[in-house]
């Protein structure tokens, strides 16, 4: 009897099922690099994630927008 070509007809051989594993591996890490891209990836997870509001308090008293004694008052509000 004859065959439909490589692998005998159906298998295609194990490059055929290497490769086709290996392009939907490399399509499904384009899909979630493209999304974390889109969405901001890490730059706000990696803050430590707790205390934004203190973080943005900490960051203008070191800008000089807002003296100590409004630093320590509004401090202390978000502690409650």
């Amino acid at each position: 009897m004859g065959s439909w070509g490589w692998g005998g007809g159906w298998g295609g051989g194990g490059w055929f099922w290497a490769m086709h594993l290996l392009w939907w591996v490399l399509a499904v890490v384009l899909v979630v690099l493209i999304f974390r891209f889109v969405s901001g990836g890490m730059r706000d997870r990696n803050r430590g994630g707790g205390d934004t509001a203190l973080t943005i308090l900490r960051e203008r008293f070191a800008r000089g927008e807002i003296d100590q004694r409004e630093f320590d008052e509004r401090k202390a509000i978000l502690k409650k």
